[in-house]
């Protein structure tokens, strides 16, 4: 019987590239408070894998939910949306 596996993903933008094979992503998301019912922004970061070291600061991407590869790092990185507008 085959399984079929929901594949959390995310869209954010890469706001670290320091360490080796692995990026910061910035994720936002737009939430309605309880109370007041006024449109509010959360984020989250979190540390996606990045093989290549092909993502840099500022591209957007997208990331989808993975085996723990670290202590912190459960994400990879597969899809570059948009590159960073910069120099």
């Amino acid at each position: 019987m085959t399984e079929n596996k929901v594949v959390r993903s995310m869209m954010g933008r890469v706001v670290s590239d320091k360490m080796d094979k692995t990026v910061t992503v910035l994720v936002e998301r737009k939430v309605k408070h309880p109370v007041l019912g006024k449109v509010i922004r959360r984020s989250k970061k979190y540390h996606a894998h990045d093989q290549n070291n092909d993502y840099h600061e500022g591209d957007m991407v997208v990331i989808e939910e993975s085996k723990p590869l670290s202590k912190t790092k459960t994400w990879l990185v597969t899809k570059l949306i948009s590159k960073a507008a910069g120099v």
